[in-house]
């Protein structure tokens, strides 16, 4: 058994190489062999969101605070919420994050395959993230 407080792992910054905006990232557990599932609390700034990304395993958002937007490539861009669990299948290209005027806050889980649980891509364009 392993019982982590929190505060035991420090904040980071989201990078902008994968991010647009202020985001931060809150590790809450990571995988030890051979388990491979990790979940972090994420919090977005207004305005702040992923780049495009896909994971090889899926994902899930469970949305904690605030208001905010997914979209999956050729959907439209969907409003979240407290409360909210959006689940992106295996190699479903996506993005999410804040509204324009709301910050947004979500635990986000997924699983690690060869060691990777994300496939980074493009960032999400201003005209995109626009609804």
């Amino acid at each position: 058994m392993d019982i982590k407080r929190p505060g035991t792992e420090p904040s980071t910054k989201g990078p902008a190489d994968y991010f647009t905006g202020i985001v931060r990232i809150d590790p809450l557990f990571s995988p030890r062999d051979p388990a491979r599932v990790a979940g972090a609390l994420v919090t977005f700034e207004p305005g702040a969101r992923t780049a495009w990304h896909t994971h090889p395993l899926g994902q899930t958002l469970f949305v904690t605070a605030g208001c905010g937007w997914v979209q999956r490539e050729g959907g439209p861009v969907e409003e979240i919420r407290p409360g909210d669990v959006v689940w992106f299948p295996p190699g479903e290209k996506h993005w999410h994050g804040a509204t324009a005027t709301t910050a947004m806050s979500h635990i986000a889980i997924q699983e690690k395959l060869n060691g990777s649980p994300v496939d980074w891509l493009e960032h999400v364009t201003d005209a995109q993230y626009t609804r």
